[in-house]
């Protein structure tokens, strides 16, 4: 719970920028705009998102046939988890990763890659799917596609009023009648910043979460710790062809950094996620 409503409070902080930034570039009819704008992102997001995020990877859906493994994995844990069974996706790459995705339980899908089939055994495996299957039951991947879709309105917004500020667009325009320049200049500096490190982090609240719900589903913490150090260290040996968008799909981060580079990233540092796992091993 304290993860969930850390997250409602990043949310609210996210929008509350959103407003400011339409309010500080356009006065109140910029922040209609931006409501509006934001409202018809998360409304294409909702319904596609999943199907352009599969398409992007090039993943063909895997039938019970061609995995059987997989799938009595997948089949056991939405049992355990009380959601209807996700149809499983290949991708055709050598990097070890899985991620979820769409809109709810009922439209759901998980996407393993050939490097995870081929790396993990049957325990480790459990606890990928699991955690992967726990962002489905939490609908997770809906919260991060109206967080990724409202942070991208303010980085649109933020652009446009930069472009107005080089050709001088800014104090012609009537309709930003009311709005203040200073703030206007302080929303294009500050606010797609801000933006950015709210996202990350309600993208690392929902990792930590996932970790403990797939480690409950999967009965121990063991196979998924197992599995997150087995792909911590093949992932960097073979990096995963991600784009930076989708990457906080993905069980581990494509992308690698450190130090006040964690800030900027979508999964919590690897040692924290192991040491929070293994403190469930009492409670299990």
């Amino acid at each position: 719970m304290g993860n969930w409503l850390k997250t409602m409070f990043l949310l609210i902080c996210l929008s509350a920028v959103l407003l400011l930034i339409g309010g500080a570039v356009g006065g109140q009819n910029g922040l209609i705009i931006a409501l509006v704008f934001s409202l018809g992102i998360n409304f294409f997001s909702y319904w596609f998102s999943d199907k352009m995020v599969l398409m992007s990877y090039g993943a063909k859906e895997l039938t019970e046939a061609e995995a059987p493994r997989v799938h009595a994995v997948v089949a056991q844990l939405a049992q355990a988890a009380s959601i209807p069974k996700p149809r499983v996706y290949r991708i055709p790459q050598g990097s070890p990763n899985a991620f979820a995705t769409g809109r709810s339980p009922d439209h759901a899908a998980v996407a393993v890659t050939d490097g995870i089939l081929e790396l993990l055994d049957e325990e480790e495996l459990k606890g990928v799917l699991g955690h992967e299957l726990a962002h489905v039951k939490h609908r997770d991947i809906l919260t991060m596609t109206v967080v990724a879709s409202i942070a991208s309105a303010i980085m649109w917004i933020s652009s446009m009023a930069r472009w107005g500020l080089i050709f001088g667009g800014y104090g012609n325009d009537r309709d930003r009648e009311g709005s203040n320049p200073l703030a206007l200049l302080a929303a294009i500096i500050v606010a797609p910043l801000a933006a950015l490190l709210i996202q990350m982090a309600i993208s690392r609240s929902r990792e930590y979460d996932a970790d403990a719900g797939g480690a409950r589903l999967a009965g121990n913490p063991y196979g998924l710790v197992s599995a997150l150090k087995k792909l911590q260290a093949m992932s960097v040996r073979i990096p995963l062809q991600a784009t930076p968008a989708t990457q906080h799909l993905f069980i581990v981060k494509p992308f690698t950094g450190g130090g006040l580079m964690e800030l900027f990233s979508t999964h919590p540092p690897m040692e924290k996620r192991i040491a929070r796992l293994m403190e469930m091993r009492g409670g299990m």
